[in-house]
């Protein structure tokens, strides 16, 4: 016979409880960092490559390895994160190697020595958003009744409004930043 988790303690078997507001927000609000980390990603990278020595006809081809790298993780890690209990649960242990890594893509990238160095970290990035990305979308369905799921997919996508925001307010003009 299977164990229920402690959050289903005392409701009817394999019921999930009703969450509040406040605990769909704080359940979707990593949202607001993924998306922070793609707004940064799309904000900078080009400029990254640049300064490296890529030409203007270099960074499209540069940037191919983000869209293919999503095309083939989201897939695998949706396969994998189906599947995966541990003692973190089902998704969390995605969401953590996803932020450790693309932490450290965001940290190393500008300090990249060379072109191709930074090509690997932005692969590495965007394979890492993704690794948290995917299994955050299915934690919504893992963990609503189904009534509540229109309103966690509404607070993901304004999660996902805002985070993309965060783009547009990196690359604003600065004060004495043009000359």
């Amino acid at each position: 016979m299977k164990t229920l988790p402690a959050e289903y303690k005392g409701t009817v078997a394999g019921a999930k409880p009703h969450l509040s507001f406040w605990q769909i927000w704080n359940m979707c609000f990593g949202f607001l960092g993924l998306q922070f980390g793609f707004a940064l990603q799309n904000a900078n990278v080009s400029r990254i490559f640049q300064t490296l020595g890529a030409g203007l006809e270099q960074v499209p081809l540069l940037w191919v390895a983000a869209p293919l790298t999503g095309l083939l993780v989201q897939p695998i890690i949706g396969y994998l994160s189906d599947r995966t209990w541990t003692r973190l649960g089902r998704r969390r242990p995605y969401f953590l190697v996803g932020a450790l890594l693309s932490s450290a893509a965001l940290v190393l990238m500008p300090r990249s020595p060379s072109l191709w160095v930074a090509a690997g970290l932005l692969w590495l990035l965007d394979a890492a958003i993704n690794v948290s990305m995917e299994p955050f979308r299915a934690f919504v369905g893992d963990q609503l009744r189904a009534a509540q799921r229109p309103a966690g997919y509404a607070m993901q996508t304004f999660f996902i409004g805002a985070g993309g925001g965060g783009q547009h307010a990196s690359v604003a003009p600065r004060p004495g930043g043009c000359q």
